[in-house]
């Protein structure tokens, strides 16, 4: 990894959390970080901003030795969602009735002509 200094001009890692992280999965697995604290990080990373010129499907962050795979940094993303509790299930399904369904095959014709 190299010194966040040197690529940031001097703002310091505080600025820019990929001098803390070498991947996608290194933040993942950070413990101290909240879901939303990974999500932000991942997200910035999966900006843009970021792509190399010529290379859409890589990311070149400050502070980081190589470029990081796009797909590598949604797959990190997708697994945090799966991660997340499922929303809570909703009331009794409700099938609405639909007019036209429960009308006979002869009004059906009738209607047509």
């Amino acid at each position: 990894m190299t010194n966040a200094n040197a690529t940031t001009g001097g703002l310091g890692a505080l600025f820019h959390p990929a001098a803390h992280y070498a991947s996608p999965s290194a933040v993942l697995d950070d413990g101290k970080l909240s879901t939303a604290e990974k999500r932000i990080i991942l997200s910035s990373w999966a900006s843009d901003m970021y792509a190399v010129e010529s290379h859409p499907a890589l990311r070149e962050i400050p502070g980081m030795d190589q470029p990081i795979r796009l797909a590598d940094i949604l797959a990190a993303l997708r697994k945090l969602d799966d991660d997340d509790d499922p929303p809570p299930g909703g009331g009794v399904p409700m099938r609405l009735r639909r007019p036209w369904a429960a009308a006979t095959p002869s009004s059906r014709t009738s209607q047509r002509i």
